[in-house]
Order: C-alpha cells, then sequence, then structure tokens
C-alpha cells in the first residue's frame, strides 16, 4: 500500500473523447503543460515519457494500464533531481468518469515513501497544470501561461 498520496479531483465541460485525447496528445498537451509534453504510445506495457520544450527528459517510466476514455495508469521515476528520483517510481491513476455535461477527471498520485518530496512537488503542479487544461477545453485557452511555468519551473517539472 502507499505510503504518500496526492488526490485532485475536478469537473471538466468536455466529452471524454476530447479529454482522453487532450491527455495523450503531444502537441495539444505543450499548451496547458507549460511546453512540456508525454511521449508513449498510450497502451499498456508502453514505454512513457515527459519531455521538455528543449528536449530534456524530466520523468520516465510505463503505462501500468490505457483503458481509452476511462483510465490511464502510469508508473514514473523523476529523472533530474537526485533527492526525488531517489524516493523510487510513483504510481499515478488518471480516471475519467463521464456525467453529462461535463466529465469527472480524478487523479491519484502515489509513492511508497513516507513523507515523500515528489508527492509534495505533484500536489503543487498537478492543480496549475489540471486548471490550465480545464480552462483550455471550456474556453480555448490556458489559465497560466509560459511566465507562471518559469516562476514554478521546479515544482511542474517534478510534478513527472
Amino acid at each position: 500500500m502507499a505510503k504518500s498520496t496526492f488526490v485532485y479531483v475536478t469537473y471538466i465541460r468536455t466529452t471524454p473523447e476530447k479529454l482522453w485525447q487532450a491527455l495523450t496528445d503531444a502537441e495539444f498537451m505543450k499548451q496547458y503543460w507549460f511546453g512540456m509534453h508525454c511521449e508513449s504510445e498510450w497502451t499498456a506495457g508502453a514505454n512513457w515519457k515527459l519531455v521538455s520544450s528543449s528536449g530534456q527528459i524530466y520523468d520516465s517510466g510505463e503505462i501500468v494500464e490505457a483503458e481509452p476514455l476511462r483510465r490511464l495508469v502510469l508508473r514514473w521515476r523523476h529523472q533530474n533531481k537526485p533527492e526525488l528520483s531517489a524516493e523510487g517510481p510513483s504510481l499515478c491513476t488518471i480516471e475519467l468518469e463521464h456525467i453529462a455535461p461535463a466529465v469527472k477527471l480524478s487523479i491519484t498520485h502515489t509513492i511508497e515513501c513516507e513523507p515523500s518530496k515528489l508527492i509534495d512537488a505533484v500536489s503543487g503542479g498537478w492543480p496549475k497544470i489540471i486548471s490550465n487544461l480545464k480552462s483550455l477545453l471550456e474556453t480555448g485557452s490556458a489559465v497560466m501561461q509560459d511566465a507562471m511555468a518559469v516562476q514554478s519551473e521546479s515544482r511542474t517539472h517534478a510534478l513527472r
């Protein structure tokens, strides 16, 4: 059982199809993840990595589960900060539930370490990223732009 956990839940006025695409399309992702994007085939067992706009890999791991439009489970380890990498791999479960006219998006991020510096980092990053995603899907523009990402770059990048 996980020792440290972060949970984030929001409702986004969109469809499961549009939300799934936003979560798995690298180019769209850059709009809400401060220029970062994920690379993967998005199938169980596939490799996964979070890449900065300069090509630096911040996190890497694998897809544990992938059920399009419903559930995505990623196991990853942070690559840039030794103190975060030393905590070992984390597990991030992303669940979508269609509750018309919205989709309930739940993110549960866990790690077998308590207290966890990684969970502290993601608890600051996930709300910014998902707020941007929600705003982008509902209004066509992200809440926070790149300038804000620079201020919180260490927390945002530690998220993966």
